[in-house]
């Protein structure tokens, strides 16, 4: 199984401009006609193919950060990872590259009025929130149909008439030469930018544009589980295009808030509670921190400082999966300042009796939390 990261050469806090730098110049580097068909180039260009495929998508390497190829897989990617054979891997180059289809013609670019842009907002979440997600409503700012014209952009009792350099085709093509040989390119027309019609009289409140800035409340429905750099689409519900062009869609990112009483791997929570010589040796019934609330621990008699308590089921949710993770509690003896003389002669005649402490130690709670975390 690859390591998508050393497939492109690449660290893995590597950002979005390094993958695409690399991805280009990987790509061009082990492309099968630049290499006599080599079987090994060609292996090497299809694993650059895939690398960058799931490294651009930051929903994608989202996943394979955390799962490795099997989240992928498995679709927590969203939407179906595969190996890709020949054939894929040189149609996605050659779409990546502008080179257009290169077994079904040249892609056409997209005519008639564009999709409005893309709106991504921040909401940041405690802990709390998380475990048990969330309702909220986010007042933002869009671009709405313009009242006066509809969002057509013309003046009322005008039209948009057909562009006379692409003859309302949205798209002008030329013939263009690469090593790969002679083919035509198609573009979105320079004149009316791929919409195919032109405004003669645009409207005066909108200037033609045919949307106007308007205010928005948008219902947010958070699921339990989530975590910092993980996101919701929604789809349909962003700016309005140019006339009349539909809405594009909104990118809700989240922030975690720090909790300082927890460490969080995934759904799983650690923390760490103080307790008394007295309540190690003797045992008792102690209350410790849960993220709704305090939580009941018995710690048995003769419990060693150090010793970590599992509590099943007390961690966080498992974001769009049933199951939650656990709560691990490390026990650790507060040592208190001695007071007057009677405290110092009680335990000194208690060092006097007491069982001497053993020589070896086991693994300590942070070499195991570091296990866990796989550090």
């Amino acid at each position: 199984m690859a390591d998508f990261y050393q497939v492109l050469d690449l660290e893995r806090t590597a950002s979005d401009d390094d993958i695409k730098q690399a991805y280009r110049k990987l790509a061009m580097k082990y492309h099968p006609d630049r290499n006599g068909g080599s079987k090994e180039a060609e292996e090497q260009f299809k694993a650059v193919i895939e690398a960058y495929d799931v490294l651009k998508d930051p929903q994608k390497r989202a996943t394979y950060d955390r799962y490795g190829e099997a989240g992928l897989k498995g679709g927590g990617g969203g939407g179906g990872y595969h190996h890709v054979d020949l054939s894929e891997a040189l149609n996605i180059f050659m779409k990546d590259f502008g080179f257009g289809d290169l077994f079904g013609g040249a892609q056409r670019p997209q005519t008639g009025p564009h999709a409005g842009a893309d709106v991504k907002i921040e909401v940041a979440l405690s802990l709390a929130e998380v475990a048990t997600g969330i309702e909220r409503t986010v007042k933002l700012k869009l671009l709405d149909p313009c009242a006066k014209c509809g969002g057509g952009g013309a003046e009322a009792g005008t039209k948009a008439t057909r562009c006379v350099t692409c003859s309302g085709q949205g798209e002008v093509r030329r013939a263009q030469r690469s090593f790969f040989g002679n083919f035509v390119s198609v573009a979105p027309c320079p004149t009316c930018g791929g919409e195919g019609t032109m405004i003669e009289r645009p409207c005066k409140s909108c200037r033609g544009e045919g949307r106007q800035r308007g205010e928005h409340e948008l219902p947010l429905k958070i699921p339990p589980g989530v975590s910092t750099g993980q996101y919701m689409h929604l789809r349909g519900v962003g700016n309005s295009g140019v006339r009349g062009g539909p809405r594009g869609d909104v990118l809700v990112l989240f922030e975690v808030e720090d909790d300082e009483r927890f460490e969080r791997d995934g759904e799983d929570l650690f923390t760490e509670v103080l307790v008394t010589y007295a309540q190690v040796v003797l045992g008792a019934d102690i209350e410790v921190p849960g993220v709704l609330g305090a939580l009941p621990l018995h710690v048995p008699p003769g419990t060693q400082s150090g010793h970590v308590f599992t509590l099943r089921g007390r961690g966080l949710p498992r974001v769009n999966a049933s199951g939650t993770g656990d709560l691990q509690v490390r026990v650790q003896v507060w040592t208190p300042r001695v007071g007057g003389d009677e405290e110092k002669a009680l335990l000194a005649r208690l060092s006097e009796v007491q069982e001497q402490p053993p020589v070896g130690r086991g693994k300590g709670f942070w070499a195991r939390v570091k296990e866990v975390l796989g550090g």
